[in-house]
């Protein structure tokens, strides 16, 4: 009771830092940043590279039983923004932006389509990357799982079997062994509790799966469990310090965050919010400090089990972070809840609240744990370039004054590069510092370029 108590007042009654009114250009922003700070964009493989057969490709071809496309407009991956034929293209684009880091993603289905059959010459083609990246001063930031399994995984279970963790530790050991002279950053997982969520209780993300909390539970379990031995594996390989920063590795899991309040000031809204915000927000930083998962949804299944290797297996706290919802309690659907936005606020394309306040609440709170953190996504959709500007300078001040506040922010990746396959929303979201051409597939700038590269200059170096 405790616990929840305090999860209350963290959701309910977090000072605001009165972001929404910051406006103006760029000014000085960017010097209130540390020196050395993390510079760049985040994309994902399965949302770029093009020519990948894993467990979204049929997943994108089918519809939900009311006959709905599962994805928007009937959108297909496919192609994408062809970034594996690419990636001089991309690489230009991050040198306009002046980018110091790139995260992205390696796919493990292109990598080993079949188990214990590895291509070769796509991993040596990731290398290249990493080694372009590095002569151009930029920093690569790896991503082991970003959403998509192996066909072959899925066939055995994908994370609903625990003994998925095997073959992830098996896949990472062999990255590391390959990049481990180039790459000193790594993302073992990209939100565990999206994974879960969207794919067994939205049914939006593959295996398709509606209102099944117990096993969306069980999901996020297995994947931490997956990620302690993904750690131990990164940390025996890779025995390279190739930024010579002094250390070889630095883990990390991008977590993504929402920040939940009560719809109203009623005692179910407010007891709901806290719950919702313990569940989601709290439950896997929580798990990655003590060891200890504890995860429970009322009326459904509680698991609290402390697993060997998870305590203390990040250096860093990934942090991804877009907006806020508001929680009204509804104890016939399967969350307990639902979602809405506040009246009258901005919002992006998809409808999400535009909140900087939230990204400053979340610096604030998970620096408690003692972790230093990067903001490893964070952006909007926006077709019209109107909003992302605005987006950027108030959440860079909320990163500038959570830092004087005390947090211990090293960095930030904007979602995205460039616009790209936004999984079930298909290429109708836009969020990228880059539109792309449709015929041509040409990386054309946003507006919001200039402004990027200006805060990126005034970083101290």
């Amino acid at each position: 009771m405790k616990r929840l108590l305090l999860v209350l007042l963290c959701t309910a009654c977090q000072p605001r830092a009165g972001l929404d009114d910051v406006s103006g250009d760029v000014g000085a922003l960017g010097k209130g940043l540390p020196r050395g700070f993390l510079w760049g964009t985040a994309t994902a493989a399965h949302q770029i590279e093009g020519g990948l057969d894993n467990s979204w490709t049929d997943f994108e071809a089918g519809a939900f039983p009311d006959g709905r496309p599962h994805i928007k407009n009937q959108d297909r991956s496919t192609i994408a923004t062809d970034s594996w034929n690419r990636f001089d293209e991309d690489l230009a684009a991050m040198k306009a932006l002046g980018s110091t880091t790139y995260r992205f993603s390696i796919e493990w289905s292109r990598l080993e389509p079949r188990k214990g059959e590895w291509n070769d010459a796509a991993m040596q083609r990731y290398r290249e990357w990493c080694l372009e990246l590095r002569a151009a001063g930029i920093e690569p930031m790896v991503t082991l799982h970003h959403f998509t399994l192996p066909k072959w995984v899925v066939e055995a279970g994908g994370f609903e079997n625990e003994a998925s963790k095997a073959d992830l530790e098996r896949f990472t050991r062999r990255v590391a062994g390959n990049l481990k002279d180039q790459v000193d950053w790594w993302v073992t997982l990209n939100e565990p509790n999206v994974y879960a969520v969207q794919g067994y209780l939205a049914g939006i993300f593959p295996p398709g799966k509606k209102d099944d909390t117990v096993t969306q539970t069980k999901v996020i379990a297995n994947m931490l469990k997956a990620h302690a031995r993904m750690a131990v594996a990164l940390r025996e390989v890779d025995d390279v310090d190739a930024d010579g920063d002094g250390f070889a590795t630095r883990l990390s899991v991008a977590h993504h965050v929402r920040y939940f309040q009560p719809a109203t000031a009623s005692p179910l809204d407010t007891a709901i919010a806290g719950l919702t915000d313990d569940y989601s927000n709290e439950s896997i930083p929580r798990a990655l400090k003590t060891g200890r998962i504890l995860l429970s949804v009322p009326g459904a299944i509680t698991i609290d089990e402390t697993v060997p290797d998870l305590a203390g297996s990040i250096d860093v706290l990934g942090l991804n972070y877009y907006t806020r919802d508001m929680v009204r309690a509804d104890l016939g659907s399967a969350s307990l809840s639902q979602l809405t936005y506040r009246k009258g606020r901005a919002v992006s394309d998809l409808g999400w609240d535009l909140y900087p306040d939230g990204l400053y609440s979340f610096l604030t709170r998970f620096s408690a744990y003692g972790w230093p953190i990067v903001i490893t996504e964070n952006g909007l959709a926006d077709r019209s370039g109107k909003l992302r500007t605005p987006f950027l300078i108030q959440h860079l001040t909320a990163i500038e004054r959570a830092i004087r506040d005390g947090a211990d922010v090293r960095g930030y990746a904007h979602w995205s590069l460039m616009d790209n396959f936004e999984w079930a929303e298909g290429y109708d979201a836009q969020f990228g510092l880059f539109t792309i051409e449709k015929t041509t597939l040409r990386r054309v700038p946003t507006e919001s370029v200039q402004p990027f590269r200006a805060i990126g200059a005034n970083i101290p170096r």
